[in-house]
């Protein structure tokens, strides 16, 4: 059957990802038909299913460097499987099952491609490093990949063998692993879906995703051939220093603040935003990309070193952080967009935070600040969506990279596909 012909028949399909916050499992349950500009997706069901807390701990630890054995990654691995696994049975309870599962995993490392000369320096991810972006596309850049640049690194833990084989359904997952084979980041993966379920005939949108780290797709209005015109990138810090600071100035009480109610009750200190914003990162131009490999608990701590000169109380560092988050994002669309948007499209959990989203409109004042979901399209679930997205193209042969956005030369295929191997015997017999 021709892809368009599968096309044609809805596809109940299943969106798995748990974020740079590791703050849950999103699952979205959706049907999809359509290819690209006739992608049609309805949301039946979405819900978040939060690690166990040991698993939690374990998963931030591995993120933020600390040494394990191989044994221990393997136990990992399983663990954030199985619980992947169980989302996806549970997300389907009430409702027609289905057919396919895109699996994200859970990020615990990612290192974008940088020059050889950066090889004999001090890592790449401190604050006082020098980055480098990758080769923009062109037609023949494969043959040169790696001539210049050594290719990145991203590691999602989660195998999606193991899914199959729990769920008895049919699983991609690994998404990244085809566009850092040959050049790109490997992220942000997502722009593509957005540019065919949020694009606008007349109306230039960021579509900006705010989970741990922050990261914008700008699609301009369809015209001409506007999906090459589409630019994306990581911003910087979405909510990976405010959850950490949270934690931290709680003593563990709490893990994220709740609509920004405690930043909001504080001041936030604009010359140390300033001060932050000179980080090299902010000033690398796309494509590039990011994680708590830069913006986490190292980075956290020597922002809290920095703002000892100011005698901040804890919701001033957190109205601080807040800034700096919002800051980045406004600093990113300024320097780096061919024209500002006409609209901007919030979505991911820091699109909750209340304070967050009024310090934007604030930075953003002749501009229309919204959510996804007041475009039809669930700011809660649009991650896990996508992905569900992503491993549909996959099973129809549809490319799901977007080269203006990871830096990778050309369009790839994303996501190993992984059968069941009980259902693949019963087939054949």
């Amino acid at each position: 059957m021709h892809p368009t012909e599968e096309a044609a028949v809805p596809t109940r399909v299943i969106g798995l990802i748990s974020g740079t916050s590791v703050d849950g499992i999103d699952a979205a349950l959706v049907e999809i038909s359509g290819t690209e500009l006739d992608l049609k997706v309805e949301l039946v069901a979405g819900a978040t299913y939060p690690y166990p807390d040991e698993l939690r701990e374990r998963i931030l630890a591995v993120g933020a460097g600390v040494a394990i054995s191989m044994a221990e990654l393997a136990e990992i691995d399983d663990a954030i499987a199985i619980v992947f696994a169980q989302a996806a049975q549970n997300i389907q309870i009430g409702h027609q099952p289905a057919t396919l599962i895109g699996s994200h995993g859970q990020t615990v490392y990612h290192r974008p491609p940088a020059d050889r000369e950066m090889e004999n320096k001090t890592t790449p991810y401190s604050r006082s490093a020098t980055l480098t972006a990758s080769p923009l596309p062109s037609t023949n850049a494969i043959n040169r990949v790696s001539a210049h640049s050594p290719l990145g690194y991203s590691l999602q833990l989660g195998r999606g063998a193991l899914i199959a084989h729990l769920t008895s359904i049919t699983t991609v997952s690994n998404f990244r692993v085809a566009d850092i084979a040959i050049g790109g980041h490997g992220a942000p993966l997502v722009p593509r879906v957005d540019a065919y379920l949020l694009s606008h005939p007349e109306e230039g949108r960021c579509i900006q995703n705010i989970g741990g780290i922050g990261n914008v797709a700008y699609v301009p209005s369809r015209h001409g051939d506007w999906l090459s015109k589409i630019r994306a990138w990581d911003t910087g810090p979405g909510n990976s220093l405010l959850d950490l600071a949270v934690e931290h100035l709680s003593a563990g009480a709490k893990t994220y603040d709740e609509d920004g109610n405690w930043a909001a009750s504080g001041t936030p200190c604009h010359p140390l935003v300033e001060q932050w914003l000179n980080q090299d990162y902010f000033h690398l131009p796309p494509p590039k990309s990011t994680g708590r490999e830069l913006f986490g608990v190292t980075y956290l701590h020597e922002c809290l070193e920095d703002a000892q000169a100011y005698q901040l109380n804890p919701a001033d560092i957190l109205a601080t952080l807040t800034e700096l988050t919002a800051g980045s994002i406004v600093h990113s669309y300024r320097t780096f967009l061919p024209e500002m948007p006409q609209r901007v499209l919030l979505c991911g959990g820091g699109s909750r935070n209340l304070y967050l989203k009024s310090r934007l409109e604030l930075l953003l004042p002749s501009i229309p600040v919204l959510t996804t979901d007041e475009v039809g399209l669930s700011a809660d679930f649009k991650e896990a969506i996508a992905f569900a997205v992503l491993a549909y193209w996959r099973l129809l042969g549809i490319p799901g990279n977007l080269p203006t956005a990871t830096g990778a030369p050309l369009e790839v295929l994303l996501g190993e596909i992984h059968q069941n191997q009980y259902s693949v015997l019963r087939q054949e017999q």
